[in-house]
């Protein structure tokens, strides 16, 4: 029979327990249920785990003859004296702003992929950050860096070819794009933004140029068609939007899709969001913070119902606007007149989208609200289903 003694660590980034061997100090791959793991850590105890039986018990730590203080060792030596992983593992965390609210390893295996010349897709809801990581991005890394909103363009070519113009006395001229310019410099980062919002054409443009196997583009619009590489170490990081509330947007072809790491963006928790307000807007009372961020956290939960009432939801952008009305004089209904209700139909009188979320607002204004939404000339928050 063999044991061994581990103690459970809880991974925030994960929301996973792992478990550390106490002799050796490095994560031990034991399968402890999650429950007995939380006991345990809760009353700062041990796990003894039986290899033959696969089952564990709680013991107590006092007198154990080694007690874990700090997660693994670190990696070898032979991998932390490379310069990419170096930076990656021991620099690159704290080079994230904490108006930047995006897990640790995302924001490490984004900062990695970029070093490694990856196509990256940042995907996720409005407003959650999107552009905001790519921008800190160029920062950490200190890179030449150039912006291209697909989604404004509505000349696919001139923007990322070039355009050819003819003048009588010099004849017919090709000028390149400053895309070409771009791909042309050295480790350069190049954001497409709003990628799902371009015109076809682009994406048929960009796909030898985002294939890993080809790399270049060919400048069709030119009277000789040259074909331009893409320089060693350029980056290209795109922003997409992606599900059915997008209606502006285009599904995008898997072969293009296929060219790109994909990371997530995810809409903040109340907790973390009504952090950001107040890191954004001092000022601002921290009720108030926290009631901002709660309205938002119950659209999103209605638009994953099952049966929504709502086909989008308010987004961190959104909140950071509220908190700014609120913060210069503005009351929370006074801000949620302007800034929410506009984003929501208010076709189908009292069943419709408008309605719902002005019940969701008044819950937080309380008596400062006089609109009585139902006609009923009852107080506003008498009778909410909340």
């Amino acid at each position: 029979m063999k044991t061994v003694i581990v103690k459970p660590e809880f991974i925030a980034n994960s929301k996973s327990w792992k478990f550390v061997n106490v002799d050796t100090n490095a994560y031990e791959a034991v399968a402890i249920r999650d429950s007995i793991a939380k006991i345990a850590s809760d009353r700062g105890e041990l796990l003894e785990f039986n290899t033959d039986t696969g089952r564990a018990k709680r013991i107590k730590s006092t007198g154990h003859k080694n007690k874990v203080t700090n997660a693994p060792v670190a990696p070898k030596q032979e991998m932390m004296e490379n310069p990419v992983l170096n930076f990656v593992h021991n620099e690159a965390v704290g080079l994230k702003p904490k108006t930047l609210i995006m897990p640790d390893l995302k924001w490490k295996y984004l900062v990695r992929s970029a070093m490694r010349g990856k196509n990256i897709m940042m995907t996720g809801p409005a407003g959650t950050g999107k552009t905001q990581a790519a921008k800190t991005l160029v920062t950490a890394l200190n890179r030449p860096d150039f912006y291209f909103n697909l989604g404004a363009t509505q000349d696919p070519r001139g923007t990322l070819i070039g355009n050819t113009h003819f003048k009588k006395d010099t004849g017919t001229t090709f000028c390149e794009s400053v895309f070409v310019k771009a791909i042309q410099t050295e480790n350069a980062v190049i954001l497409l933004d709003e990628l799902s919002r371009a015109h076809p054409e682009a994406w048929n443009i960009l796909m030898t140029v985002l294939d890993p196997g080809q790399r270049y583009l060919r400048l069709d619009e030119h009277q000789d068609a040259p074909t331009i590489a893409v320089a060693p170490g350029v980056t290209f990081i795109a922003t997409a939007n992606i599900g059915t509330e997008y209606t502006a947007t285009r599904v995008m072809d898997r072969a293009l899709v296929d060219r790109f790491i994909i990371i997530e963006m995810e809409a903040l928790d109340a907790v973390n969001e009504a952090s950001l307000l107040k890191m954004l807007h001092p000022n601002l009372d921290n009720q108030i913070a926290a009631d901002i961020a709660e309205i938002a956290a119950i659209t999103r939960k209605e638009c994953r119902s099952e049966s929504p009432k709502l086909t989008s939801a308010v987004s961190t952008r959104l909140c950071v606007e509220i908190a700014g009305l609120i913060e210069d004089g503005f009351s929370l209904g006074e801000a949620a007149e302007v800034c929410i209700y506009p984003f929501f139909d208010d076709a189908g009188g009292l069943d419709s989208e408008r309605t719902y979320v002005k019940q969701v607002v008044q819950k937080y204004c309380g008596a400062k609200v006089e609109e009585d939404i139902f006609n009923t000339g009852a107080p506003v928050n008498s009778n909410m289903p909340f």
